[in-house]
């Protein structure tokens, strides 16, 4: 089986001198050989061409005639869960999805995050003792990490009032 460090070193060597804000956010290697990378990006997305770059220098430097491998390079989907530090922090400011251990879930702005926690900003309309009418409640919520099962990014068409 292919060794992951040495996959994830080659990997982390050309996103290094490609020098353009690019992260590992996970890499797979089955007993089967095949190989997965997933890169994201600070700001903005991943090019094709940056997949490609990491692609070719990590199949370069491993020996097909010791071992035969099947080797995939792509960006993190807006469709998956957000996994590393440095996806939420990319996502401070949009709409989250956050299902919670052992159930339960929250929906709304992811306002920050830390090494332990995010803090979700929800709105919602609530009856308030002395009031006629709902009023909208804006509340914090702090979520540590290990309470979180999955924060996936809310995909939206609508435009957002600033």
């Amino acid at each position: 089986m292919i060794n992951k460090k040495k996959v994830t070193a080659l990997a982390q060597e050309r996103i290094d001198e490609l020098d353009k804000g690019l992260y590992i956010v996970e890499i797979n290697v089955s007993s089967g050989n095949v190989i997965q990378i997933e890169l994201d990006a600070e700001e903005g997305n991943v090019a094709i061409e940056d997949c490609v770059s990491v692609s070719r220098n990590v199949e370069h430097n491993l020996d097909r005639d010791q071992q035969d491998f099947e080797l995939q390079v792509s960006s993190a989907g807006l469709d998956k869960p957000l996994r590393v530090l440095q996806q939420y922090k990319k996502n401070i400011g949009e709409e989250v999805k956050v299902k919670l251990e052992p159930n339960g879930k929250i929906q709304g702005i992811l306002k920050s995050v830390n090494e332990n926690a995010i803090t979700v900003e929800t709105t919602s309309k609530e009856r308030v003792e002395g009031k006629k009418k709902k009023v909208t409640v804006v509340k914090d919520h702090e979520l540590n990490f290990d309470e979180i099962k999955e924060t996936k990014i809310v995909i939206s068409f609508k435009k957002r009032k600033s």
